[in-house]
């Protein structure tokens, strides 16, 4: 079973599924991300149709503790990225459920 998909995996299947130089499909990678990353900045939110929404919220600092040494500790706020995956991509995970 598959874990984790690394982006050196996702820039060999862009070199051979659509045939760019590897050079240029990590670039290719690398600009979609910062696109995606700098406008999560700017507006919080990101909707790619037929594949979901990300947005950022902030969660409230609160006290949280230590399972081993049971020793409480404040966490500080911080901002949280979410994914929503829209509807046509949860029919397309479900396809191989329902016959």
């Amino acid at each position: 079973m598959r874990i984790n998909l690394t982006k050196k995996e996702i820039i060999n299947s862009i070199y051979m599924q659509i045939g760019f130089s590897k050079k240029i499909s990590e670039n290719l990678l690398d600009d979609i991300l910062s696109v995606l990353i700098e406008n999560l900045i700017k507006y919080k939110k990101v909707k790619i149709s037929n594949f979901g929404t990300f947005t950022v919220r902030l969660k409230k600092q609160r006290i949280g503790r230590n399972p081993k040494t049971k020793e409480s500790k404040i966490i500080s706020d911080r901002r949280v990225v979410l994914f929503k995956p829209s509807s046509k991509f949860k029919e397309f995970i479900n396809l191989d459920l329902n016959g």
